[in-house]
């Protein structure tokens, strides 16, 4: 016999000695027998007991070599299967009976604890949530000993949430000997985990709700209410109040294009009146977005100047430099002037001319050797004429004279500009 014939036999005996020679009526016995000691069970004890002799069943069933189907028949039983389905009905009768836990109690009331902690409640879903609360705290109390108190302030819910899961923890709660003080506990953080759930978020609102839930459509009126939107209406009327929360907060949570577009317009143009607006437009402008840089220029608060030098470094986006670059002109900080100044020398024309212009209206005097340069020497006479204009601007005697030396120039631009700093 060959060697390959006598691993083939050695691999049959091994598979006929992992089978066991027991029956399917004898495993359905088995588990009938299961099943009525499931019902008589009446402690936690009892159960464990039960739960082995179903792990054994179970392990024998994958072990027994019972009888297949014949295949070529729709309607033939399967006795591997259907005891199977009997040891998994088994299983979770068995799970049903079990309990309750304290730790399952314990987990419940530790999960409301941070749904009440870290849930973004509208101002109706607070008072829900705290009347959930406080009817859980008085019922608890009459199962387990503890003094957890809100004292009347739903910031203290969580905190007391989490001194009554201590306290049913420490309680060491026996599922035999405790039942009804289980089962009453229970049903008290059930009722809690309901009434959280009911309690009103503003993530279950539309943005609309959440609008109307902030009081933002109160301001209108039949007198002021015109045409357009509401949302539009609202928010003009709200800055003419000078309400800017109401109207950041509608910004962040309608974020439409259009809406965004409406608000970004109503900020630029009521200038640094909307410094209130101040960080929700530079967070927006970290991500690079054109409307909310120009606000920021328009607010000219310099606290803005170190993100906005970040977009004019290097020759990205042309019409973002352009932006930031008359942003940056309009907030006038001093600090600007050299990251401006290196924008001179940017690849497109475009940039260089809006960077001259920026030059002037910071208006620094260190600005006047870079912008002679490019006067006499760029090869564009419309960035000329802008570096001419920037001369101007600063207007000391020395920026006037550098510009003034172009009256015969060959480009109209930079002559008209020559001649106006000659006569300044």
């Amino acid at each position: 016999m060959s060697n390959g014939d006598d691993e083939a036999d050695a691999s049959d005996d091994a598979e006929a000695a992992d089978e066991i020679d027991v029956t399917a009526e004898e495993l359905e016995s088995r588990l009938t027998e299961a099943g009525d000691a499931l019902e008589a069970a009446e402690t936690e004890a009892d159960l464990d007991d039960v739960e082995s002799s179903l792990d054994d069943i179970e392990s024998d069933l994958e072990a027994a070599d019972l009888p297949e189907p014949d295949e070529d028949d729709d309607e033939a039983e399967d006795p591997r299967e259907e005891l199977e389905s009997q040891l998994s009905d088994l299983r979770d009768d068995l799970e049903e009976q079990r309990g309750p836990y304290a730790e399952d109690v314990v987990t419940i009331v530790s999960d409301a604890a941070d749904a009440v902690t870290d849930s973004e409640w509208t101002d109706d879903g607070e008072g829900e949530a705290q009347e959930a609360v406080e009817t859980f705290l008085d019922e608890s109390a009459e199962f387990v000993d503890h003094d957890a108190d809100t004292g009347g302030d739903f910031v203290a819910a969580g905190d007391a949430l989490r001194t009554v899961a201590d306290a049913i923890e420490a309680a060491n709660l026996d599922p035999d000997e405790d039942t009804e003080t289980i089962e009453g506990l229970l049903e008290a953080a059930e009722a809690l985990e309901a009434g959280l759930d009911e309690a009103e978020v503003w993530d279950d609102l539309t943005a609309q709700e959440q609008l109307d839930a902030r009081g933002f459509y109160d301001i209108l009126t039949n007198e002021n209410r015109k045409d357009f939107p509401p949302e539009w209406n609202a928010a003009k009327l709200h800055a003419e109040e000078g309400d800017f929360e109401q109207i950041l907060f509608a910004y962040d949570k309608l974020g439409s294009e259009f809406f965004d577009g409406y608000i970004v317009d109503l900020l630029y143009n009521l200038g640094s009146d909307a410094e209130p607006a101040f960080d929700a437009m530079h967070q927006r402008a970290q991500k690079r977005d054109k409307g909310p840089i120009e606000v920021l220029g328009k607010i000219g608060d310099e606290r803005a100047t170190e993100t906005l030098h970040d977009y004019i470094d290097g020759d990205g986006d042309p019409a973002l430099q352009k932006v930031t670059l008359r942003a940056l002109g309009a907030i006038g900080s001093a600090e600007s002037v050299q990251p401006v100044a290196n924008r001179l020398d940017a690849d497109s024309e475009e940039v260089r001319s809006v960077a001259a212009r920026t030059l002037g209206l910071l208006g620094d005097t260190r600005a006047i050797e870079p912008l002679g340069d490019i006067l006499e020497s760029d090869d564009s006479d419309s960035v000329r004429a802008s570096a001419a204009w920037a001369l101007r601007q600063i207007g000391t005697e020395t920026a006037l004279d550098e510009a003034a030396r172009y009256t015969d120039d060959r480009a109209y631009l930079v002559q008209a500009e020559a001649e106006k700093a000659s006569s300044a």
